[in-house]
């Protein structure tokens, strides 16, 4: 491999230089995982202390939304570096894991020069809007550049990790990376002086960008930046300081700071013992039956997104309890593992999902009414998957979790597990009762997983507290950094009137076929997006495109979104460049050749559901009537 060799060569004095290097690195990226944390921390209190003043002393605090939202953009931009620096970005990595020691060394070269050419070009962009924002005000009289400081200190440091993980590799491999930006950016501009006219259009070569960036496993994050960057640099139009005007305000909605909250108490939940208490009651009451490990994750899983929010949290909490007890039970691990990946995509739909959330905030839907709409397609998913299993599988013979040995055994996990659902109740409760609004909910339920849990199972330290924030903030960042990036391409594709050549188009084809032939059409649009993009970017970039369509055809919003969610879903844990069943395939510990065809055939249960969803609309309207939600 180059990186050995290139590290074999070095002298002593070069070895005490690169460790001295990697230790300011590590120590950089320790203030930097702080301070999100500390971010984090301090947003939760801002809220917190806001809806007691709301609801109980009955006096809002004018300031806390825009504190609160500068606090939102800080956390993006500071745990989205931090998130770079743990290598948690997510990517598509099925090409890459076949390419030889030598080009894999110059494609990581690559994604390194990349990176750190979104970050520098972020930083600058920044910079040029600060002057513009110091003279400008918010409502309460904030100055609208405590919003972009974040994005210059959040892109640097990115920078600077890009920089630190590209040295990383060869010189040789750097140098030819380097040399293939250059020969590239060359061409284009000899072909733009010889033949100008044949030059194709900018948004073209975005999608090409995009799609070689992807390719060559580059985060999508920065696939999405980097994409956004040739468009500019080809179009020539547009000023480079819409750059970081637009991603900035992609992130810039109070409504999620829900998603950095509901993350963070799955996580607790996790660290507090909550997790395992749960996960052991639906054990001790249904783990016996036919196929009773694999009804036990549906149950989990259906439970576990009913709080935390965060696919990621949901597939490694109940994936780390579950999967070691399948093992035990010899049972197929591919197939388990796909199972997980397919009890996420059910997920999807359950309250408080993080993509409902960001769907509702980017296409102007009631995320209230998304809730609602969502719970029964989530419960005929679980049913068809619990049938399934039940029906294929075998009775668990010796890796259950250990049952309570007394009554008293028995009583303290019942109590521990109630805690849980109290919570659950609490998230329900206060959406769907419009008692507050999912990022108050959200708030108040990290108070209590954190108050509750310490009184009742004291098994958080301060250092695992710490951890916790730490781990919380980077994976939030992570997920926040995509959206705010993809609303950059979504203002290009708007700017180039995509939406309405899509709507001439499907609405035609609709005219001609009838609505059934749309619906179809956007669920593959959808399944192929979600497998290529991370969730979040392919509900920000088509969700704002196919549900205004869908209105003029007469279909309701609400029942529309949750079809989008599902496809998205299905596409995001689908082989063999579903992202999401990566993640599922790393917390299982198995090879994605061992879970591409069992998740089949769960897939095809999902899908199957997914068309009875599409074409019987009551299963998602039904709910949001009786509560009174809607668009």
């Amino acid at each position: 491999m180059e990186i050995q060799s290139k590290e074999s060569a070095q002298t002593p004095e070069e070895e005490r230089s690169q460790a001295v290097g990697d230790r300011i690195v590590w120590y950089f990226r320790r203030v930097v995982e702080i301070l999100s944390a500390v971010v984090l921390a301090v947003d939760l209190v801002v809220v917190f202390v806001s809806v007691i003043y709301r609801y109980f002393l009955h006096e809002p605090l004018q300031w806390s939304d825009e504190v609160a939202q500068m606090l939102l953009v800080a956390l993006t931009f500071l745990g989205g570096a931090a998130a770079l620096a743990r290598g948690e970005h997510l990517g598509v990595t099925a090409i890459r894991a076949r390419l030889s020691e030598r080009v894999l060394d110059i494609t990581q070269a690559l994604g390194g020069w990349i990176i750190g050419i979104v970050a520098v070009t972020l930083c600058w962009s920044a910079l040029a809007i600060l002057p513009l924002s110091l003279t400008q005000t918010t409502s309460t009289g904030l100055s609208e550049s405590l919003f972009f400081y974040p994005v210059v200190g959040g892109a640097a440091a990115m920078f600077v990790f890009a920089i630190a993980a590209l040295l990383k590799a060869s010189w040789r491999a750097i140098i030819i990376a380097a040399l293939v930006l250059v020969v590239c950016g060359g061409l284009w501009l000899l072909w733009g002086l010889l033949l100008p006219d044949s030059q194709p259009a900018p948004i073209i070569l975005l999608v090409l960008g995009f799609l070689l960036c992807l390719i060559s496993g580059v985060p999508i994050a920065f696939s999405l930046g980097f994409a956004a960057l040739i468009f500019l640099w080809s179009d020539g139009t547009l000023p480079i300081a819409i750059y970081a005007q637009q991603i900035e305000s992609g992130i810039n909605n109070f409504v999620l700071l829900a998603v950095p909250f509901f993350v963070l108490a799955g996580l607790i939940m996790d660290v507090n013992g909550m997790s395992a208490r749960l996960i052991g009651l639906v054990q001790l009451l249904i783990g016996k039956i036919r196929g009773g490990l694999q009804v036990v994750m549906i149950a989990s899983m259906a439970l576990f997104s009913g709080i935390s929010g965060s696919k990621t949290a949901d597939v490694a909490a109940v994936g780390s309890l579950l999967l070691p007890a399948m093992r035990k039970e010899e049972q197929d691990i591919g197939d388990s593992v796909a199972l997980l990946a397919s009890t996420a995509v059910m997920g999807e739909t359950i309250p408080p999902c993080i993509n409902i959330i960001i769907l509702g905030s980017v296409a102007n839907i009631s995320i209230g009414g998304l809730f609602a709409a969502g719970i029964l397609p989530a419960i005929t998913m679980a049913a068809a998957l619990i049938l399934v299993s039940i029906w294929t599988g075998s009775r668990a013979k010796k890796a259950l979790m250990e049952a309570p040995a007394s009554r008293s055994s028995v009583l303290a996990l019942i109590g521990g597990a109630v805690l849980a659902l109290v919570m659950m109740v609490i998230i329900f409760g206060g959406i769907l009762g419009g008692i507050a609004t999912p990022t108050e909910v959200s708030a108040f339920a990290v108070v209590y997983a954190l108050v509750a849990g310490g009184i009742a199972f004291r098994q958080m330290t301060w250092r695992k507290g710490v951890k916790l924030f730490i781990d919380a903030g980077s994976l939030a960042g992570m997920v926040l950094f995509i959206v705010a990036v993809a609303q950059m391409v979504a203002y290009i594709l708007t700017e180039q009137e995509v939406p309405q050549t899509m709507a001439a188009i499907m609405t035609s084809l609709a005219g001609s076929y009838g609505n059934w032939v749309f619906l179809l059409i956007s669920i593959v649009l959808l399944i192929c997006m979600g497998s290529v993009l991370e969730g979040a970017p392919a509900l920000i970039i088509f969700g704002p495109l196919l549900i205004p369509i869908g209105e003029q055809l007469g279909i309701q919003p609400l029942h529309f979104g949750i079809i989008i969610i599902v496809a998205m879903g299905l596409g995001l844990f689908a082989p063999p460049l579903g992202v999401g069943l990566y993640t599922a395939c790393a917390v299982g510990g198995v090879s994605i050749e061992q879970v591409s065809r069992p998740s089949l055939k769960y897939l095809a249960i999902i899908f199957v559901c997914l068309l009875v969803i599409t074409f019987v609309p009551w299963i998602t309207l039904i709910l949001p009537q009786v509560f009174g939600i809607g668009h």
